[in-house]
């Protein structure tokens, strides 16, 4: 049985566009931030996620902080000098 997402494309001459309505929409919307897995532990069930960005810049800054916080960064060959 067709949902109302098929039956409002059926009855519109203009192109339709979903955000979580079904497949049978002319068009789909998935934010950026979704895709990416950079939004919060709860995902919506139209969201699928392509990767876990989130995870990687937690990562990213947290190696960054603690590179700095142990004098790890900046190192000799990361800055400019006067000569």
């Amino acid at each position: 049985m067709p949902g109302p997402a098929a039956e409002i494309t059926a009855a519109l001459s203009i192109p339709t566009i979903g955000i979580g309505s079904g497949a049978q929409c002319d068009g789909q919307i998935l934010v950026l931030h979704d895709l990416l897995g950079l939004g919060g532990p709860r995902v919506p069930r139209f969201v699928r996620r392509y990767a876990n960005l989130a995870e990687v810049i937690h990562n990213a800054v947290t190696a960054y902080a603690g590179d700095v916080q142990q004098g790890r960064f900046p190192a000799s060959h990361e800055t400019y000098s006067e000569e």
